[in-house]
């Protein structure tokens, strides 16, 4: 399976000469179905009973029956949070990923862990990717999280300790990671105990993209590793691989648009330019003129 980061996101329409129509972002909400974030568990996800308290907790839960927002709720804080207009093109996926990502985060069973930001940071700086201001594109990240009622910057955070610990991994030490000692690996080894229990195990796609983010960071990318892992974490691959594929068409698709997008941009650039030089020639030619009638008299 292809490295979720490396995909070929070569564009799937190519250029003509032909006015070239960009994809309505309605197909993103469509195509967006399939991503949608499952909200029909039959489990009590990251149960907060442990055999044995010990001081790191890894696992969060961060609502309750009564302080539960609507969806109208949480895309208003967003829109409030960040003020200024979204490209269409990144909006529509933006507004349909709160609306999942709020059934999510609202569901009784939901916990935080630091996989499941490692998926979500994954997919967001995915999507945004080639967004015209970085510091707009933080800007949006951060108001999406705390829309939800989250902290942005443990998203962040906890994403780049992932990141940082995976990249020093290879495929043996990825997948037998519980036998041995480290933070990160405590993470994990805490997720799987808790996964073991296939009944109060809250899986999410979020969480199968920071599992194989992980993979491809250890340059282990190959089926066989991330078997391997789903294994000694407990989690069903098949789950995975299925996930997984939805989340590279939906990239691929998202890479079309932004690619025809950018053809429409570059030739509209070029008829402006094109107006500005004939106005210019023809102001030239006025001026000319004028200048000649005053001298014939």
């Amino acid at each position: 399976m292809a490295a979720v980061t490396s995909l070929p996101f070569s564009a799937l329409g190519q250029s003509s000469e032909r006015k070239v129509v960009v994809p309505s972002t309605r197909s993103f909400a469509s195509n967006l179905d399939g991503f949608r974030l499952r909200t029909n568990f039959s489990c009590d996800s990251f149960g907060v009973r442990f055999s044995n308290p010990a001081p790191r907790m890894v696992i969060r839960c961060t609502s309750t029956a009564a302080d539960v927002p609507t969806v109208s709720e949480t895309k208003l804080n967003f829109l409030k949070a960040y003020k200024r207009p979204i490209p269409s093109i990144y909006n529509t996926v933006l507004q349909e990923l709160i609306v999942q990502q709020h059934l999510m985060r609202y569901k009784r069973t939901y916990r935080y862990d630091a996989v499941f930001a490692l998926g979500f940071v994954t997919v967001y700086d995915q999507l945004m990717e080639g967004y015209p201001s970085d510091e707009d594109r933080e800007a949006i990240f951060q108001s999406y999280i705390k829309a939800l009622n989250e902290d942005p910057d443990q998203y962040r955070n906890d994403a780049k300790k992932l990141e940082e610990w995976a990249r020093a991994q290879n495929a043996s030490s990825l997948v037998n990671f519980s036998s041995r000692e480290g933070e990160v690996e405590g993470i994990l080894k805490e997720i799987a105990g808790i996964a073991g229990d296939r009944e109060s195990f809250s899986y999410s796609r979020f969480f199968a993209i920071g599992l194989f983010r992980l993979l491809e960071l250890a340059n282990a990318t190959e089926p066989t590793i991330l078997e391997q892992l789903c294994a000694a974490l407990n989690i069903n691959k098949r789950s995975v691989d299925r996930d997984l594929d939805v989340y590279r068409n939906l990239l691929s698709k998202l890479v079309q648009a932004k690619e025809l997008l950018k053809e429409y941009v570059d030739r509209e650039k070029k008829k402006r330019e094109e107006r500005v030089d004939s106005q210019k020639a023809n102001e030239a030619v006025t001026k000319c003129l004028g200048e000649y009638q005053h001298a014939g008299q």
